[in-house]
């Protein structure tokens, strides 16, 4: 689903056919900036990639005179609906029809915002790219020109190689599709919940796309969900906490959750903040499931507090043990 993030911009992952007519859809993250007036869109989420690096495309909002549902247009496309902007059309696919309903609701509020008033010049703009998509070995031209008072763009220029050469890691798969060798049928583990997530290195802290997936005993993590080996496998027994991330701000990180084991606590990043609940919610249920009724992410523990004591004005000191059961509120035993 859409969500909007600390600069107060619509973001999420769609879908888009950046090749017109190709049928073809790769997965980008997409960022609708009204005050900038513009819709960019990315290889992943900015805050996963290097530092400075660019959008893969952009879209003035001033351009766009019609967003709709696709529908009907793309049956085989599902969830799809359409960025009319001028000449060119742009057709995107949502997760689920919600998502659909949002994205296509929010850009139509972003353009009757942004829509020039009459009488404004915006033939200064003639020479302006309604679309600039770069990372390609030739870039794609496009003019525009006002015609009766509405912007018309027209391409200039071929399709650059790098358009064919788009990475195929980004295209899409169906919602909530398994590892290939999950789906066959020798598969003899539930999986509770799957799906792609941004994680945090132990060592160089560096923030990595990695695919995890959830079953009734662990929570493991893969390169990618066509990889058959898991990098890593975190058994639920060890998990002492799932939570949101209280550092977020810190970290300058939406959508972060922590979960804390008896040797690490991994920062892991959704791409929602319903996906970061949906997982906080399905680890902790998974955690609960293998432990029983009253034993939450948390397990027991053992302090000592010192109490002094002195009979007869000998002084001695002991040790008092109490133990702990965490379920959201903490119970001493004597």
């Amino acid at each position: 689903m859409p969500y909007v993030d600390r600069q107060n911009r619509i973001c999420g992952f769609l879908d888009i056919e950046e090749m017109e007519s190709s049928g073809k859809f790769l997965r980008r993250y997409f960022i609708l900036d009204t005050l900038e007036g513009s819709l960019v869109w990315y290889m992943d989420n900015p805050q996963n990639l290097p530092e400075g690096t660019s959008y893969v495309g952009s879209l003035k909002l001033i351009y766009i005179s019609k967003v709709s549902d696709a529908t009907k247009l793309r049956p085989k496309a599902e969830f799809c609906f359409v960025i009319n902007a001028g000449m060119r059309k742009f057709y995107l696919q949502a997760n689920d029809k919600q998502d659909l309903v949002e994205w296509v609701s929010a850009l139509n509020n972003a353009t009757k915002i942004t829509v020039p008033k009459s009488g404004e010049q915006v033939a200064h703009n003639t020479a302006e790219a309604c679309v600039d998509t770069l990372g390609a070995a030739k870039q794609v031209s496009y003019k525009t020109e006002i015609i009766a008072g509405v912007p018309i763009i027209t391409t200039t220029q071929e399709k650059g190689e790098g358009q064919n050469g788009a990475d195929k890691s980004g295209m899409r798969k169906p919602p909530g599709q398994l590892p290939f060798y999950l789906s066959r049928s020798n598969q003899d583990q539930s999986v509770i919940k799957a799906g792609y997530c941004v994680k945090q290195g132990a060592v160089m802290k560096n923030w990595k796309r990695r695919y995890f997936l959830l079953d009734d005993n662990a929570l493991s993590y893969f390169k990618s969900d066509m990889e058959r080996e898991p990098l890593r496998i975190i058994p639920l027994k060890e998990v002492n906490k799932v939570q949101e991330c209280k550092q977020s701000d810190l970290m300058m990180r939406d959508n972060l959750f922590e979960l804390v084991t008896t040797s690490r606590t991994f920062y892991i990043q959704s791409d929602s903040p319903d996906e970061m609940h949906g997982w906080i919610k399905a680890i902790s249920g998974a955690i609960v499931a293998q432990r029983g009724p009253g034993r939450s992410a948390a397990s027991f523990f053992v302090a000592t507090h010192p109490v002094h004591v002195q009979p007869n004005h000998v002084s001695l000191q002991t040790s008092l043990i109490y133990i702990y059961c965490w379920n959201d509120q903490k119970d001493s035993l004597p």
